[in-house]
């Protein structure tokens, strides 16, 4: 690939400082994707941003001997040693603003700016155009919250979207073909000094812009400057603007919308992350039409949401605990008040607050203590300085002070922050970590502390009900209960012997507002290495392997009992037409839960009804024919556990000829299946077609991460080689999924179960 000069010279070797913030780090990928070389280097790189990186083949290292080129985040000191080896060395070095300029020179470039939701818009903005198929570049601000949406990708034509952050002044360096501006609202006051100075910045901007500038009608600020700068080019969005506006009110199904004429488009998905995305949706589907996208009424049902942007982390117990990036003052005030509206009587919203930067705490100190009155309880946290220096009036302290004796309180420590809410969420309230600095961090270390007491106070309690033959333990490790044989702890795994004991367990569940997984042999699963948060249980004891042949060959057989052997019996007593299951490393509870197949054979075939016990702890009996049965689904068994289920074999046969059939069943897999520990098919074949036989063409047999392997035997089972780990399953798993679509442009869907998760958050 021929590079492009930058900053008038040959550039080969980019050098990332700060690679793991969401400002540098999708700019990285976008490089990377490229052509370029690039590295780069963080002091607190997350797992996903670890993972996005290496995928897109950027290198975590120091500065490299034969760097080109070094790009800084604007958290970084001027004092980072990786500076000053820089200077020493006499490196170019540039700001992320100015390289993401330089790298889309002579692109048409839709910049989104402004003071509140670039993320989201711009999102929603490559949603929209990936759904309609107009294949522009793009390099967005935060994480969106599927893994298989990128944060950046290489276009396949002139167009690049990308976010324009103002609040280093690199916005003088763009000159976009259309620019989107969400609103306006003074910040940044490091930078811009007086209002006036950043609507200069913002005019200047318009009137480099070449095509249309699209501006919030409702936003005064950024109406008035668009008027002045640009008034033939200037067109609005939202509530009455002249090119995008809302023409119904909100219903259950959205907003609908009018777009530069007639056309409407329904916004349900979008709303789903917060009512007030409506707006920005309008703006994202105004800039989609004026780029020339062809239109479709569902082209934002792709949605992925973002990631720290009202993102649900737990609701273990009752509690809702989310995390926001709000961090000035007008976008807290309409988080916090659509969280107050989501609250049901009696239950209470409490918010721990992290300010970023302290100018612009002591700029806004007011307007900030204002919009978190709107809470019950406030926690404030130190201030994150983002690289900058102490400023008088801008601590936390100076921001506790703009509250009423008691109505807030200021904790230094995380120590601190674990004894203010120790004991202070209740079932029903809502816990909301906000701010753009390294909340993120602290809200996970505190559901770690909070769900421990949680399941500690759930097993006690659960061991007080139950008798003395059911097991019940903490941080049960689950690997060596799958046949994959990786993963983490259960963090409460029970083996009920009864179905007293087990319907004590789901009422306790029910009442606390604990999540369950049922357990079978985990033939068909992944376990991730962090474990499941849930309360596992398995039929694991004896009693549930039932095998009772009843009148007219029929015969009623246990959840708990192994396939293998169930084919087993079955020979013995003469029973045909369960050979087909010989070979499946599962039980007869998870055979009914996924409707498992093979050789032709599916297992509600010799299904006449199945016994099960609700989340509730209700035992009910249902017959096949009144049962939502697909492929590789029972939707029944969605939200109940199977506990065993009235079989009816093909016919009677001789002993040796169902034995024998058997036999030539399990050679079969013996020859086409590979041996090593697997959870089977991963992904389900497509409408038509076959998921192995995609994989094999697209060269991924015996591709590795790590120890995980996509079988040399057969390429829709990824292997374990021995001491893999869940995150190599997963890698594994999103290369493959990538690659084949890539290569067929066929997306896999999984076969397997993500136990304890979803693929979504996933792939």
């Amino acid at each position: 690939m021929s590079l492009p000069p930058l900053f008038g010279r040959a550039v080969f070797r980019i050098h990332c400082v700060g690679v793991g913030g969401m400002g540098l780090a999708p700019l990285a990928i976008f490089l990377a994707r490229s052509g370029w070389t690039v590295s780069g280097e963080d002091d607190a790189l997350t797992p996903e941003v670890n993972l996005l990186l290496a995928e897109a083949g950027v290198a975590l290292s120091a500065l490299p001997e034969d760097c080109d080129l070094v790009v800084i985040s604007s958290a970084i000191a001027p004092e980072h040693t990786a500076l000053r080896a820089a200077a020493g060395r006499e490196l170019p070095t540039v700001r992320r603003g100015e390289m993401l300029a330089e790298v889309v020179r002579g692109k048409k470039l839709v910049a989104v700016c402004g003071a509140h939701g670039k993320t989201t818009t711009s999102t929603m903005l490559v949603a929209t155009l990936r759904a309609a198929g107009f294949g522009a570049g793009y390099v967005l601000g935060g994480l969106p919250a599927r893994g298989d949406f990128p944060p950046a990708a290489v276009g396949g034509n002139d167009w690049v979207v990308a976010e324009i952050d103002e609040s280093d002044g690199t916005i003088a360096h763009f000159s976009p073909e259309l620019t989107l501006t969400v609103n306006l609202d003074w910040d940044h006051v490091d930078h811009y000094r007086r209002a006036e100075d950043l609507g200069a910045a913002f005019g200047a901007l318009f009137a480099r812009t070449r095509g249309a500038v699209l501006v919030h009608r409702g936003c005064e600020l950024s109406r008035g400057i668009a008027a002045a700068a640009v008034p033939d080019r200037a067109r609005t969005f939202g509530p009455g603007g002249n090119f995008a506006s809302a023409v119904a009110s909100d219903s259950a199904e959205g907003l609908s919308l009018k777009l530069g004429g007639e056309f409407q488009i329904n916004t349900a998905r979008v709303r789903a992350h917060g009512a007030f995305n409506a707006l920005n949706a309008t703006a994202a589907l105004a800039a989609a039409q004026l780029m020339g996208a062809p239109m479709r009424e569902d082209l934002l049902a792709a949605f992925p949401g973002v990631r720290r942007r009202q993102t649900v982390l737990s609701t273990l117990g009752g509690v809702r605990v989310l995390e926001d990036y709000a961090h000035h003052p007008a976008e807290i005030r309409p988080l916090l008040t659509e969280l107050r509206r989501g609250l049901v009587a009696e239950r209470r919203l409490i918010v721990v607050f992290q300010p970023h930067r302290y100018s612009r705490t002591a700029q806004f100190k007011a307007g900030f203590a204002d919009a978190l009155k709107i809470a019950d309880v406030v926690v404030l946290l130190e201030v994150y300085g983002a690289g900058e220096a102490p400023v008088a009036g801008g601590s936390a302290a100076d921001l506790l002070g703009e509250f009423p004796p008691g109505g807030a309180c200021h904790v230094a420590t995380d120590t601190e922050l674990f004894a203010a809410l120790d004991g202070e969420a209740r079932p029903g309230d809502h816990v909301a970590f906000v701010g753009a600095g390294s909340i993120d961090r602290k809200a996970r270390a505190w559901l770690v502390r909070w769900r421990c007491e949680f399941w500690d106070k759930f097993t006690e309690e659960a061991r007080s009900r139950l008798s003395s033959t059911t097991k019940v333990a903490r941080e049960e490790p689950l690997a060596n209960k799958t046949t994959m044989r990786v993963g983490g702890a259960a963090r409460v795994y029970a083996e009920p012997a009864s179905i007293a004991d087990l319907q004590a367990l789901l009422r306790l569940a029910h009442e606390r507002e604990a999540p369950v997984l049922p357990l079978g042999r985990g033939s068909n699963l992944i376990v991730a290495d962090e474990g499941v948060d849930a309360l596992v249980i398995s039929l694991g004891h004896e009693n549930w392997a039932g095998f009772e042949p009843r009148g007219g060959d029929r015969v009623w057989v246990g959840a708990g009992l192994r396939l293998k052997n169930l084919c087993g019996l079955a020979a013995k007593a003469g029973l045909a037409g369960f050979e087909f299951l010989e070979g499946i490393p599962g039980n007869v509870g998870g055979a009914l839960r996924m409707n498992a197949g093979a050789m032709g054979g599916w297992m509600f075939d010799v299904v006449e009804e199945v016994q099960f016990i609700t989340t509730r702890g209700e035992v009910g009996t249902r017959r096949k024919a009144d049962m939502h049965v697909a492929y590789r689904h029972c939707a029944d068994l969605d939200d109940a556990i199977a506990l065993g289920a009235l079989l009816r074999p093909a016919a009677a046969a001789d002993t040796g000829a169902v034995s024998r059939q058997i036999d030539v069943y399990r050679r079969k897999r013996q020859e086409s299946q590979p041996r090593e520990p697997s959870a089977g098919c991963i992904f389900k074949n497509p409408d038509g077609g076959s998921a192995g036989r995609l994989i094999d063409q697209a060269g991924l047999k015996g591709l590795r991460v790590g120890q995980a392997e996509v079988s040399p035997v057969h390429a829709n089972f990824i292997v374990n080689r021995g001491g893999a780990t869940g995150a190599d399953v997963l890698g594994l798993v999103r290369v493959v999924r990538n690659r084949v679509r890539a290569t067929h442009g066929v997306t896999l869907e999984p076969e397997a179960r993500l136990f304890g998760k979803n693929w979504e958050d996933v792939l």
